[in-house]
């Protein structure tokens, strides 16, 4: 499905080729840790932010559902501070077999249906140490527009990021996405998750 989004050399509406503003600001905030932690970069896309946060110094793992995203993530890392790439299924990150002391998602979670939630927090449980982080950027509910996928409600969040998934939520904040969308910014959650022990 999603590599249908890229057929014919097409750019998704969510590829803006740079970073988004959000990662770029907790990057700069060291919200990742020191350079040398090890981040996760799930549903990575192009792999602009894996890509910036290899050239920050940080151990990064990109994985994506589409082999064609992941193809061209490493073209763009070519010559580069060039991040681990690789096909792989966001509910099924305990199979990559090693944890992480942060991880990234930039729009995967708002495209999961509802039973996909559960199993998604699960795995990103799953791949990330006791005491690591988590940051998720989402479509809100505050979006006013009839079209995009699905809105996300602070509840829907706190509900899937449960402790009994092994989450702690510490903050959910307005932000936006960047988008190719005639719109071009979308209203946003930034989600900020720690990895309960």
């Amino acid at each position: 499905m999603w590599d249908t989004a890229y057929a014919a050399g097409g750019t998704p509406t969510w590829d803006i080729g740079r970073p988004q503003p959000a990662v770029a600001r907790l990057a700069a905030a060291g919200a990742f840790g020191a350079p040398g932690a090890s981040v996760l970069d799930v549903g990575c896309g192009t792999g602009e932010h894996a890509l910036l946060l290899a050239g920050l110094g940080y151990r990064v793992v990109g994985v994506d559902v589409a082999p064609e995203a992941i193809r061209r993530a490493c073209a763009k890392a070519a010559g580069r501070a060039a991040p681990e790439l690789m096909v792989h299924d966001a509910l099924d990150l305990g199979s990559l077999g090693r944890t992480f002391d942060a991880a990234l998602d930039i729009g995967l979670f708002h495209a999961l249906a509802d039973d996909e939630r559960p199993r998604y927090a699960a795995s990103l449980a799953a791949a990330i140490r006791p005491g690591g982080r988590a940051f998720v950027l989402c479509w809100s509910d505050r979006n006013p527009f009839g079209f995009g996928p699905r809105r996300v409600t602070r509840r829907e969040i706190r509900g899937t990021f449960r402790a009994a998934a092994g989450w702690r939520v510490e903050d959910i904040e307005a932000d936006e996405l960047a988008s190719r969308l005639p719109v071009e910014r979308i209203q946003a959650w930034l989600v900020r998750l720690a990895r309960r022990g």
